[in-house]
């Protein structure tokens, strides 16, 4: 009986989903030992795994995963950022992501393997909660680098991937706070009167109170390298919050939400993606490195590229930016860096000395921070 090869692949993709993600690694192709790798001409280097401040439980599991499973670097981040995209309370990944304008919760995710100089890569994807999977997908099934929207979403169901409505209770109420504040004369009430019940079976929104309503640009993006050199950098995203029905973040465009090249160093970002986008971030910290600057030097390097190239309606008086934008570098020699904006961010290592979140280097004190603009809901 003949197979068509879709087929073929597909029936092999459903297997693999059907086992926890903490069981990828496990499955992946055999792989040599890290000692066997390493060579007299090229003695091991120190293993780390850097990521953006939510993922400090992402960068434990994927130091664990190359350090004590033989993990690729590649599986053991994507292990690590599925940590969030699982959660529905990170409102910034997958599974509970704050939604679109209309209430659709679409997901960007971009990977890239450095032994193999391979990536892939996925933007508006809906109703599959483990984006950075089918971007790995992507890559390894598929002669092309990017799939989105519909597209994307047929690929992963014909890859095996789990459909599931992505809109958690909690986001919803939070999409329902933005519509009443959108526009005084709309049909949406801003405060609902004491004297009248909420409808039953339903939480009552409390709109009695001037309320701020929640926006995020936020992301995960997770670096790796193991003992051997081999480097990889995943970055996953639900987008900004309240974005347009179709908008791409930096985070599925390879060399700006992530990017690596296995004989330099790799990096990413979280913040405002069309910040990100228009210098093609990632890559430029790559470059930078390349040229001999160190991580933090290479992204404080690229937030002034950054600010450089910013409208001149998104910054202050003084030139400085009314948002903010994270890059993380990770050198293969082992050596990590930051920088943001702003003062008073973190970001997550794992290396030899544990898992724990490090102060970021920052452009601007947090007392020289401009007034961001925020939304809040009116009284009636």
């Amino acid at each position: 009986m003949s197979i068509s090869r879709r087929k073929f692949i597909g029936a092999g993709a459903a297997a693999a989903a059907a086992l926890t993600f903490d069981k990828t690694a496990d499955a992946a192709t055999p792989r040599i030992s890290v000692v066997e790798r390493a060579t007299a001409a090229e003695p091991a280097f120190r293993p780390v795994v850097v990521a953006s401040a939510n993922g400090i439980r992402g960068v434990a599991r994927a130091y664990d995963m190359i350090t004590r499973q033989n993990a690729d670097t590649l599986d053991a981040i994507i292990a690590g950022v599925n940590i969030q995209e699982l959660d529905p309370e990170d409102q910034s990944v997958g599974l509970g992501g704050l939604p679109n304008e209309e209430g659709v919760v679409q997901l960007d995710a971009s990977c890239m393997h450095g032994p193999t100089k391979r990536a892939g890569s996925v933007a508006v994807l809906e109703d599959i909660a483990t984006a950075s999977l089918v971007a790995k997908a992507v890559m390894d099934h598929t002669d092309h680098v990017m799939l989105a929207g519909a597209g994307a979403k047929k690929f992963a169901l014909e890859m095996g991937f789990k459909e599931q409505n992505l809109l958690t209770e909690k986001s919803r109420q939070d999409w329902l706070r933005w519509k009443a504040c959108l526009n005084p004369n709309d049909n949406w009430l801003d405060s609902r009167s004491d004297s009248v019940a909420p409808p039953p079976g339903t939480a009552s929104l409390p709109f009695d109170d001037p309320l701020h309503v929640k926006f995020t640009t936020g992301t995960i993006n997770m670096n790796a390298v193991n003992a051997a050199g081999e480097m990889s950098s995943v970055t996953t995203t639900s987008g900004r919050s309240w974005k347009l029905p179709g908008r791409v973040g930096d985070s599925p465009i390879i060399g700006a939400g992530q990017y690596c090249d296995n004989s330099v160093g790799s990096a990413g970002s979280t913040g405002r993606g069309e910040a990100n986008i228009k210098v093609c971030g990632a890559f430029l910290i790559v470059e930078f490195m390349r040229q001999g600057m160190s991580p933090d030097q290479a992204c404080m390097k690229t937030i002034d590229r950054v600010i450089a190239m910013t409208e001149r309606r998104l910054l202050d008086p003084n030139g400085r930016p009314l948002f903010d934008l994270e890059f993380f570098a990770l050198a293969r020699d082992g050596r990590f860096g930051s920088a943001c904006a702003y003062e008073g961010v973190q970001f997550s290592v794992a290396d030899a000395s544990g898992a724990r979140l490090v102060p970021m280097k920052f452009k601007f004190a947090r007392s020289e921070r401009p007034q961001m603009p925020e939304i809040r809901c009116r009284r009636a």
